[in-house]
């Protein structure tokens, strides 16, 4: 991100003190969050509700394992969303695609019937998200210079307009579905998408004009190979299914060695890359803590999609009053915090500037928070039915710990990032939360309800060990990141 288009991008109206543009990039967020959580809250209880409740019957625990790994599949597809960036289009070209192949896939949600509008659906919505999510990040991050203290501040604005989407989202779509049923519900998301769409399209003019230049155009000599290889790897993945060599039993565990490898290999390609100097290279070492540390805490913080799911349906009092709130609403409860808390933290980081905490000691907080709030649900084993403002303490404890974590590590991404692989970091930085959300769906399979203390436990004393060994590599982070705070 150069001076240049900074300075480009502070000119004319703000939006509430930073770039105007962020305006634009926070709607379009916003909307994408309202599809995708709209439609992710019903996910797991379309999938094992019985035929006569409107689902298809799965059973439980492969549809909790599912709900991983199509959250890990989300964050996967970043790749191809931030190669095509990097590559060919640019980032705001991919963003605006992404959203129309979101669009299309809550459109199949809702209107395909059975296991083929599920099929169809969630393989358009996964890959559309993927190519929005990273160039989105992209694109906020190109408001603004590396040495600007309004960074996290503005990572953290636009985080808000995340988890808008995210608290609406499944308030709407969680009420239709038990009014008219799972199918108007998706058709709902398809509809929010629309809005953001078309708001979206109004406003493109505003972003930097930089958003519209590859940062490592493919030379058009090379464009025939890297067909052949896209190819390649699609008639590998039809065969892995069509041999049954991935089956739904396996096919969590099988994207998470995916994620893996391919994280592998992108840090090695990133580091041995010519257009990498020396600073540049010590910087993406430095990144490495904190994909681990990132892919921990997601591991946690997405099982309100596995394990919490299941456990609000099946275990949490939701009675207020007579009525009975639904299960998918529990969904919304992270997002009210963060609308509460995000302005609050976006406003201490920005008062504290360069006073504020490391990075790393941020992320080592976050850790230790989050795996306090899964030790939290230790003593609830004795309840027949969990009070609501006990999990609603829990969520908050985890609200904490993703404001901690999730703006400032998009914004560390951005910060640490090579000048010719600037989305491909974001990419590595969304393969962490790839990794952390599948492990979420496979980790929920080692709960077993009656005797829950021992997968507390490792849960949550894993993330604070975790956490406290990052804090406690600060010091030698400072020195691979220099400047960089």
């Amino acid at each position: 991100m150069s001076t240049a288009t900074t300075s480009t991008s502070n000119t004319g109206r703000t939006f509430f003190g930073h770039p105007g543009a962020l305006a634009s990039l926070f709607s379009v967020e916003m909307w994408e969050r309202f599809s995708f959580y709209g439609m992710q809250g019903l996910l797991a209880y379309y999938m094992y509700y019985s035929a006569t409740d409107g689902g298809l019957g799965m059973d439980q625990g492969l549809a909790l394992s599912l709900v991983g790994a199509y959250g890990g599949a989300v964050y996967l597809s970043t790749i191809l969303g931030a190669w095509l960036s990097d590559r060919l289009f640019g980032s705001e070209r991919v963003l605006f695609f992404s959203a129309i192949g979101i669009m299309v896939g809550h459109i199949a949600l809702a209107l395909l019937p059975s296991y083929i509008g599920l099929i169809i659906g969630l393989i358009l919505v996964a890959v559309g998200s993927g190519g929005l999510k990273a160039n989105a990040v992209a694109l906020v991050g190109s408001l603004y210079a590396k040495e600007d203290p309004r960074i996290d501040a503005g990572f953290s604005l636009f985080y808000m307009g995340v988890n808008i989407g995210g608290l609406i989202g499944p308030l709407l779509t969680g009420w239709l579905q038990v009014t008219y049923g799972f199918h108007i519900g998706f058709g709902a998301a398809a509809i929010g998408m629309a809005i953001g769409l078309g708001i979206y399209a109004a406003g493109r003019k505003k972003l930097p004009a930089s958003g519209n230049i590859p940062n490592n155009p493919l030379p058009a000599n090379e464009r025939k190979r890297y067909v052949l290889i896209f190819a390649a790897v699609l008639v590998i993945i039809i065969a892995a299914f069509a041999t049954k060599i991935v089956t739904p039993e396996n096919l969590a565990s099988t994207v998470a060695y995916v994620v893996i490898v391919a994280s592998v290999i992108y840090f090695a390609l990133i580091l041995r890359s010519k257009k990498v100097d020396a600073t540049e290279r010590k910087q993406v070492w430095a990144f490495i803590p904190f994909y681990i540390g990132s892919a921990a805490f997601w591991a946690l913080f997405q099982q309100q999609f596995t394990f919490i799911a299941a456990y609000s349906d099946q275990r949490l009092d939701r009675h207020i009053g007579s009525w009975e709130m639904p299960p998918s609403w529990v969904t919304s409860i992270n997002p009210v915090f963060i609308i509460i808390f995000a302005g609050v933290f976006a406003a201490m980081w920005t008062k504290l500037g360069k006073r504020q905490p490391h990075t790393a000691v941020k992320f080592g907080l976050s850790l230790v928070i989050v795996g306090a709030a899964f030790l939290c649900f230790i003593p609830l084993e004795s309840f027949t039915m969990t009070p609501l403002l006990a999990l609603v303490g829990i969520l908050l404890l985890c609200t904490f710990a993703e404001l901690l974590l999730s703006p400032v590590g998009q914004a560390i991404a951005t910060k640490l990032a090579p000048a010719a692989f600037g989305t491909q970091m974001i990419a590595l930085f969304f393969l962490s939360v790839s990794l952390g959300t599948t492990l979420s769906g496979v980790l929920a399979g080692y709960y077993t309800p009656g005797n829950e203390i021992p997968y507390f436990i490792a849960m949550g004393g894993t993330a604070v060990v975790l956490g406290i060994a990052m804090m406690a590599a600060t010091p030698g982070l400072k020195k691979l990141m220099g400047s960089i705070h």
